[in-house]
């Protein structure tokens, strides 16, 4: 699939700014199939301001993301503030279709920090979305540091991850494996899309990226502004079926451990 891969800096607290950003970049790459932005790009990384910044689903800001990617025939993975009700707003991803229809939407399971969490409810289901006819899983940065995530929706037929990230120092490297180790594990193309700049003393890393089934980096964005084009491949993994770990992971396994009383008891 052919893969805009925008790793960019959102103007903090901007949506005009982020939104006409995300409109330009689309049209001046209209042959891409999906184009994927960064955790929260809409509003930025502005955590202290989260329910100003927030936008219910059929707010006219995500009119504009629909309307852009009809326009061009594009898939759209877009990081934003969603307004869930009146008291309850989530760290989400859109998910547009070419035709400019909302396949769905995925909020962070995983918040990370009690600044995300004081401002965010922790979304409660993963889902796999249809994009540009493939099923793809969305996932938020501190969710690829857990292996279940990318695992479950791997197992329920998605064919390629997708996470968006506001990854910030000192944690690079730690992105740095589990996009790796997410695709290897699950033999799933993974693209990864991080912010960069600085806001309220975080640095965003960058090092956006796509990874193959193998877990071999096929491109990488670097830690600048940068509009990146690539083609994910998708399908079946080339690799032989001995190491094929999504076919032969076992899920029948039990665990004996001691229980805190007989361990205590053996010291």
């Amino acid at each position: 699939m052919l893969t805009l891969i925008a790793q960019l800096a959102p103007v903090p607290g901007d949506l005009a700014a982020n939104t006409s950003r995300l409109e330009r970049a689309v049209a001046d790459h209209a042959v891409t199939e999906l184009a994927v932005f960064p955790e929260l790009f809409l509003s930025g990384y502005e955590l202290l301001s989260a329910a100003e910044l927030s936008v219910p689903e059929g707010d006219p800001w995500v009119d504009r993301l629909r309307t852009a990617a009809a326009r061009h025939q594009t898939a759209l993975v877009v990081g934003l503030i969603e307004r869930v009700s009146d008291v309850v707003i989530a760290n989400s991803a859109v998910c547009i279709d070419r035709d400019g229809a909302i396949a769905g939407i995925y909020r962070k399971t995983h918040l990370f920090g009690n600044a995300e969490r004081q401002a965010f409810a922790a979304g409660d289901e993963l889902v796999v979305v249809s994009l540009a006819g493939h099923l793809v899983a969305p996932l938020i940065c501190f969710d690829i540091e857990f292996p279940e995530p990318a695992r479950l929706v791997s197992r329920s037929g998605a064919e390629m991850l997708v996470t968006i990230a506001a990854n910030m120092r000192p944690y690079g490297p730690d992105h740095a494996l589990a996009t790796r180790a997410r695709a290897l594990d699950n033999r799933r193309p993974h693209v990864y899309v991080n912010q960069v700049g600085s806001h309220r003393g975080l640095t965003f890393t960058g090092g956006s990226g796509a990874i193959d089934a193998s877990g071999r980096v096929v491109a990488l964005a670097g830690t600048e502004e940068r509009l990146l084009e690539v083609d994910v491949p998708i399908g079946s993994p080339v690799v032989p079926e001995e190491v094929d770990y999504l076919l032969h992971a076992r899920t029948d396994l039990q665990v004996r451990a001691p229980t805190a009383t007989s361990a205590q008891r053996g010291r």
